[in-house]
């Protein structure tokens, strides 16, 4: 994980890599509450986390899709306060916060984040981007 994006010294690290198709996204959530429980996170912070990581992976198949390429997630934890997140995609473009009607079924991911996080950004990369979030527990 990149310590200058998210700040994120990890005792503790995950990552993998996914199809990007929604039905990863179970998978994605699956593999990362394994983690964070073998870490020893309790439901609620492991609960808050997952939400982060499911709402940018979902982002990742969404709007991050390329065929034939993977999206990758990475947590990081400090094994105290601190989780770091990291979902990389290989499209190209950096994502905005929306501004969603009440009617509107998408367009809410980030502002989710945005809502948990303590805080969250975009790095570009060679290849497409990673979108990071910085959780205190």
């Amino acid at each position: 994980m990149n310590a200058e994006s998210h700040d994120v010294n990890p005792l503790h690290g995950w990552k993998q890599r996914f199809t990007p198709v929604p039905l990863s996204i179970p998978h994605v959530r699956r593999a990362a509450d394994a983690a964070l429980r073998a870490w020893g996170l309790d439901r609620s912070a492991a609960a808050l986390v997952l939400l982060v990581v499911s709402e940018l992976a979902t982002n990742a198949v969404r709007h991050g899709r390329v065929p034939g390429r993977y999206f990758e997630v990475r947590i990081a934890y400090d094994a105290e306060k601190m989780v770091g997140v990291e979902v990389s995609d290989p499209r190209e473009g950096l994502p905005a916060l929306a501004e969603p009607t009440p009617d509107d079924e998408s367009g809410r991911g980030l502002a989710i984040v945005d809502a948990l996080a303590e805080a969250w950004g975009v790095r570009e990369r060679v290849v497409g981007k990673t979108v990071w979030a910085r959780i205190r527990l």
